[in-house]
């Protein structure tokens, strides 16, 4: 080869389709990924951890909005730290929906004529591991189509055996511990779920129902109570009034009649009644009410159950066998007949709990159930925070935190379900009770049972940060990738997930916390930011929009609204437009190809590079070290709009435009700038790519010819800043937006040529006349040339030639018509403005409208008038 042939530029490369199709890139980019192993993990490896756990998905589930959303950043911040030369895991997996799943199946059951008694457990357990293997799990093919960079080799399930075994461990050890106990206890009961579920299970909403006041006992022994529930006045065994409430005073130790059972129940002083609601009396029904099974308690009274699991009335007498919404009419029609009805209120709204799952109305109910007793976890929990061992984002969030665990009750374990995590308890003929652990051989003999309660679903789950890496075994990669970096999970389960999590780990790993920050999102509502919901007709499939724009349209838009803590508003146009950004970013990097853009061979010296160059790289430096910042401080929306403002305004309307006057001149600025273009390309490409994965990836191994941008090396400011060329380009830009108003405002067509004359001499705009005269269409002024408009921009003077191209004067009557539209309209604002009696009258949206016809009216005179003095005279 000869030395001529040596220094010539790489070939263009021209190997991209005209239009970017992501059906045709996406799946085959994502499985050669997969296949070349880009996303594992290894524990052997002396490269620095960073973990995080996926919030694992419902088996049952499916791809939502939300779901995208979180993927989204977790997979950002994954993507980012691989390309640092961090060993980087995302932990993927599947939780097993205790409730959720078990509802499933029973409908499927229930289509045959079946149920699960019909079946009996071991062959109802059986039928759900079949649905799972069958149509559990449709998320993660869901997962591969948005890009998840997650370990797929390490995928686990809350079921599995190794996180099986985990669960007994830590059930074992807390047992032990005298930190798991059974008790008699009032629990939220759900009539159609037939379990107990915890508090934060609980949805509550306003509903329309009715307070009705109801008259104990005779005479100057009577008092009025009022409740929302009259059917479980059945249950009653005490009345109760605050201590110091003198109206009732000689009342307190005597008893009284309850109506309709032919009982006498106690009064009671209790500090717990507010003097101040009401009648300053309520009943209590130890049975089926917490806060009236703690007054029960302290006075040592009887708790009487009436209703049964399936919220039936069982109490003796002629409301046996109701429904506890039929009880409750039929009880208040008694009363009414017996004159103990008082006052009515009809309807009456007030907050009421439903089950999360059913949305069936709760039932609090006093039932035997397992407990964990959470003071000293959550007190742990607490501390950590407190001291520092973890980090809540944004920092607001920590008094939400606090609320919680600082106020944490015990927490209900104990599920009456047939599909989880059995509780690995045993009781024996003469009342024996056996906690046993994974090593433990299990009683047998005639007489020992195991419990048949499995355990809340988030019990096993709170394990998810140590048992996904082969807890209780002290594994490689538990000593790897235990504690995990950070941990991404939306407010909305801070008490669900994230608080279980925090207690189980501190505990289980000896005092170690299970991630270093909670990195805490919103929630994605629709463009109105309204909550989105089937009911309200506003959801929206996520696979329908990554179908129609495109997998990286998606994720950009869901990024782009990211602001830590602060719910997402997204809408099908700003899919679309994060579309036309892929667009761009594909023509554009096609256009800089076609055009020799290379990144072979070292960057110039500065000394070397034009005005142009110098300020392209100083600012490519500038947006480096800023999108790492705001990527450390988890503001992804933030990073996102540098991005696109870098990528679009900057590289692809500036810095590609002003390089092809250099292009088409050749020599050595060109091939300067062709490598200038390469670099920035490369960069903007890697920096872009932890959100658009896509799109880049094809973009940048076309460029550079290397491997995968998924393993390249993320980019590092270098330092490089040249603000005087910054300078020189703003003044640059100034010019070329202000003559281009100024055609814009004489209706000048973008491809239309106007001779000009440059007056650039003094100015660091002289070398710059070429690329000036190209982007503003503008040509050499000729022998007739007649200055009939300057516009004096950034020290220079653009002298235009309008004569041949408007017909002036029609151009000035047109604008003076214009301009006393815009004189009347400030007479008449002001004029209203002015009068005192209109502004006393009239509503403050009228006035603020009116001030505001007044500002438009100013900036539109003010437009008009400076267009008509840019105009030569007629």
């Amino acid at each position: 080869m000869t030395e001529n042939a040596q220094q010539q530029p790489p070939a263009p490369n021209t190997e991209l389709p005209t239009q970017y199709a992501p059906a045709d890139v996406e799946g085959p980019l994502y499985e050669r990924w997969v296949e070349r192993g880009y996303f594992e993990a290894d524990e052997k490896s002396d490269k620095p951890p960073y973990t995080i756990v996926i919030p694992p998905p419902n088996v049952t589930g499916s791809l939502h909005l939300g779901h995208a959303f979180e993927h989204t950043l977790i997979d950002a911040l994954t993507r980012r730290k691989r390309m640092q030369g961090y060993e980087t895991l995302w932990q993927p997996g599947m939780d097993h929906a205790g409730i959720a799943t078990q509802n499933v199946v029973e409908r499927e059951l229930g289509k045959e004529g079946k149920s699960r008694h019909d079946l009996g457990r071991e062959a109802f357990v059986e039928r759900v591991w079949q649905w799972k293997a069958e149509s559990g799990g449709q998320i993660s093919g869901q997962m591969r189509r948005l890009g998840d960079g997650v370990a797929w080799s390490r995928e686990r399930f809350t079921m599995d055996e190794g996180l099986s075994q985990a669960v007994q461990t830590i059930f074992k050890r807390l047992y032990d511990d005298e930190l798991i106990y059974r008790a008699e206890r009032i629990i939220n009961w759900c009539p159609r779920c037939l379990t107990a579920i915890s508090d934060i299970e609980v949805e509550y909403q306003d509903d329309e129902g009715e307070l009705v006041s109801i008259r104990y006992g005779e005479g100057d022994d009577s008092i009025v109570v009022a409740t929302t529930r009259a059917e479980t006045m059945l249950g009653d065994t005490a009345v109760a009034v605050h201590p110091e409430d003198e109206r009732y005073a000689h009342l307190v130790g005597r008893e009284i009649e309850l109506p309709l059972t032919g009982r006498r129940i106690p009064v009671v002083a209790d500090a717990h009644v507010d003097p101040e609601f009401g009648t300053g009396a309520v009943k209590v029904t130890p049975a089926h009410d917490p806060n009236d099974f703690e007054i029960g308690q302290r006075h040592n009274l009887p708790a009487v159950a009436v209703m049964d699991e399936h919220a039936v009335i069982t109490a003796h007498g002629p409301f046996q066998g109701l429904d506890r919404l039929e009880a409750r009419s039929a009880i208040v029609a008694a009363l009414r007949a017996e004159g103990r009805i008082v006052a009515e209120k009809r309807p009456y709204v007030h907050s009421v709990g439903h089950c999360s799952r059913c949305k069936t109305t709760i039932e609090p109910r006093l039932s035997m159930q397992w407990w964990v007793k959470v003071g000293p976890l959550a007190k742990a929990a607490g501390d950590a925070v407190r001291d520092g061992r973890v980090k809540i984002h944004p920092q607001e969030m920590e008094k939400r935190y606090f609320d919680w665990v600082d106020n944490l009750h015990d927490w209900c374990i104990s599920r009456q379900l047939w599909w989880g995590h059995r509780i690995p308890v045993w009781y024996g003929p003469n009342g024996e009770v056996v906690c046993v652990g994974p090593d433990d051989e299990a009683p047998t003999g005639e007489g020992w049972h195991q419990d048949t309660d499995v355990l809340d679903t988030w019990f096993s789950s709170g394990l998810w940060p140590f048992s996904t890496l082969g807890w209780p075994e002290q594994t490689e990669s538990l000593a790897k990738f235990y504690p995990n970096s950070v941990l991404v999970t939306g407010y909305d389960i801070l008490f669900f997930w994230v608080a279980r999590m925090m207690m189980f780990g501190l505990y289980a790993m000896d005092g170690t916390p299970p991630f270093h920050t909670i990195a805490l999102h919103g929630m994605v509502r629709d463009q109105f930011g309204k909550k989105m919901s089937k009911s309200f007709g506003n959801a929206v499939n996520p696979l329908d929009w990554m179908d129609k724009y495109g997998s990286d349209a998606l994720r950009f838009t869901l990024a782009r609204g990211a602001n830590p803590g602060v719910d997402v508003p997204i809408g099908e146009d700003w899919v679309q437009g994060s579309r036309n950004f892929a667009n761009k970013i594909w023509n554009a990097t096609r256009f800089a190809l076609m055009n020799g853009a290379t990144v072979e061979g070292e960057l110039p010296d500065a000394a070397r590079m034009s005005a142009t160059d110098r300020w392209i790289l100083s600012r490519l430096n500038s947006v480096v070290a800023e999108v790492d910042a705001l990527y450390e401080d988890f503001q992804f929306a933030k990073l996102s709009d540098a991005l696109f403002h870098f990528a679009w305004d900057e590289v692809f309307d500036w810095y590609v435009e002003l390089s092809k006057t250099t292009f088409q001149a050749g020599g050595e600025p060109a091939e300067v700038s062709k490598r200038v273009l390469g670099e920035v390309l490369d960069v903007t490409l890697k920096l872009l790519h932890p959100v658009v994965p896509f799109v880049t990836e094809t973009l940048w191994t076309t460029l550079t010819g290397g491997e995968s941008v998924v393993i390249a090396e993320w980019p590092k400011d270098s330092g490089f800043r040249d603000k005087a060329a910054e300078q020189e380009i703003e003044s640059l830009q100034s010019v070329i937006t202000e003559v281009r108003r100024f055609r814009a405002d004489q209706g000048l067509q973008p491809g239309q040529r106007v001779p000009a004359r440059l007056t650039l001499d003094g100015t660091a705009l002289a070398p710059h006349e070429a690329a000036i005269r190209q982007l503003l269409r503008l040509q050499p002024e000729g022998e007739n040339f007649t200055a009939t408009a300057t516009l004096p921009v950034a020290g220079a003077e653009v002298a235009l030639d309008l004569s041949g191209t408007i017909d002036v004067a029609a151009e000035r009557k047109r604008l003076a018509k214009d301009l006393a539209a815009a004189e009347k309209e400030k007479a008449q604002a002001t004029a209203k403005l002015g009068n005192e009696a209109f502004l006393a009258k009239a509503p403050d949206h009228v006035v603020d409208k009116i001030r505001g016809r007044l500002t438009k009216a100013d900036e539109d005179i003010a437009r008009i008038q400076a267009q008509l003095d840019r105009l030569p005279q007629a």
